[in-house]
């Protein structure tokens, strides 16, 4: 069984398919207290349900497209095999992961999107390095951008830890607490090559709306 928060079916907000139709599957519970957290909501509660019951309510979107998100979906062993099943089903699947649990488990189809935390969110000191030799070259890093020392200390982690041109590398302001266009050019002037990507889903719907 697998604990539950929600499964919708709405617009990829963020990440190299952006813009597309997607199922999301949000598990409960998070190992993480993240200072802009924006879905607190799914640290507790949920409803069980078996693996069966999570696919077949993914197949009556009609949508290639599935993401398990959180939370933090691997505090849950059974997000393993769920993604697996998915996989098998002809999904394409994604997992957005905080980064502090080892990956090394999920299955070879599944692209897994890691987000590293930056100071800002309190959490930098969980962030678990080792995930970098887990990763496999096409699959997402993420840095979520409060302030300059966020960017500065994304940078650093880049040079030490990301080989040129490995993974796709996305940079995300904090939603109303910086503004997009000073990422834009902080990342302008560094040289790297990464995504700057605004969270189209707030942009579409309210962005305290639940289930975007």
């Amino acid at each position: 069984m697998v604990r539950i928060t929600e499964i919708f079916h709405s617009i990829q907000g963020e990440g190299s398919r952006a813009g597309l139709p997607c199922v999301f599957i949000r598990l409960t519970g998070c190992n993480l207290r993240c200072s802009y957290c924006d879905t607190a909501y799914a640290f507790h509660g949920g409803a069980e349900m078996s693996r069966k019951e999570i696919i077949e309510k993914v197949k009556v979107y009609n949508c290639h497209l599935v993401e398990i998100t959180g939370g933090e979906p691997l505090t849950q062993q059974e997000c393993f095999p769920l993604m697996k099943e998915l996989a098998d089903e002809g999904f394409d699947v994604m997992l957005e992961t905080g980064g502090s649990i080892s990956v090394a488990d999920v299955d070879s189809r599944v692209k897994i999107i890691m987000d590293v935390k930056c100071p800002s969110s309190r959490m930098d000191h969980k962030n678990r390095l080792e995930n970098f030799n887990e990763l496999r070259k096409d699959d997402e890093v993420k840095f979520v951008i409060g302030d300059r020392t966020d960017f500065d200390f994304a940078l650093d982690i880049i040079k030490d830890y990301i080989p040129k041109g490995k993974f796709v590398l996305l940079f995300s302001p904090v939603f109303g607490k910086i503004k997009p266009v000073a990422l834009a050019e902080w990342l302008l002037e560094s040289g790297i090559q990464a995504r700057l990507q605004l969270q189209l889903h707030k942009y579409i719907w309210d962005p305290e709306r639940k289930g975007v």
